[in-house]
């Protein structure tokens, strides 16, 4: 890579993190093209060089990190309670290994809600809900004992929403400690 285009990326890289990070601070609405280009430490009039508007920015942001929650998240499991200990662990330990992985997770979130968002980001959206991906293994669990009883919809959303709350209070709060897999793993356990 040339220094130029060494020079370009890092750009590219500043204005991405400083987006996500008042995304999902001050909200999609919230944000403000100046206030991304003065964390991003540039002028307005640079930041669109690489950026043709904030939508742009956003639907980037949300594309990227979806990408990296195709295949929920193993797709290899022994049983339905190690899908949510293997999924939940690796989650963790990306976050670990990069604060920005907990920042897309909430950006993500808050996408979810966000209805002003173009159908194209809607539908990949859809494409990941992981609530919905987890009721078909809950239930499997319940007829196989490994997965307490109840209402398999009530259930997938008491775990999942559970572990987003703990990464948006760790992408927040850096300092704060992490949980071990199985605390949220308990939720599920018979």
């Amino acid at each position: 890579m040339t220094k130029r285009a060494d020079q370009k990326e890092k750009r590219r890289q500043a204005i991405l993190k400083a987006g996500l990070s008042l995304f999902i601070r001050k909200g999609y609405e919230g944000t403000k093209i100046s206030d991304i280009a003065e964390m991003a430490g540039m002028s307005v009039g640079l930041l669109y060089h690489y950026f043709d508007s904030i939508e742009t920015l956003h639907e980037e942001l949300v594309t990227l990190a979806l990408s990296g929650r195709t295949g929920q998240y193993f797709p290899e499991y022994d049983n339905s309670l190690d899908y949510f200990r293997k999924s939940t662990n690796h989650l963790f330990e990306m976050i670990k290994a990069d604060s920005f992985v907990a920042e897309l997770f909430v950006l993500v979130n808050k996408a979810e809600r966000n209805e002003s968002l173009p159908n194209e980001i809607k539908e990949k959206l859809k494409l990941n809900d992981v609530i919905t991906t987890s009721i078909t293994l809950i239930e499997e669990g319940q007829r196989d004992g490994s997965i307490r009883k109840g209402n398999s919809v009530a259930l997938a959303m008491a775990y999942w929403l559970s572990v987003q709350a703990y990464i948006e209070m760790l992408a927040l709060n850096p300092d704060v400690p992490y949980p071990e897999t199985d605390w949220f793993v308990d939720i599920l356990k018979a």
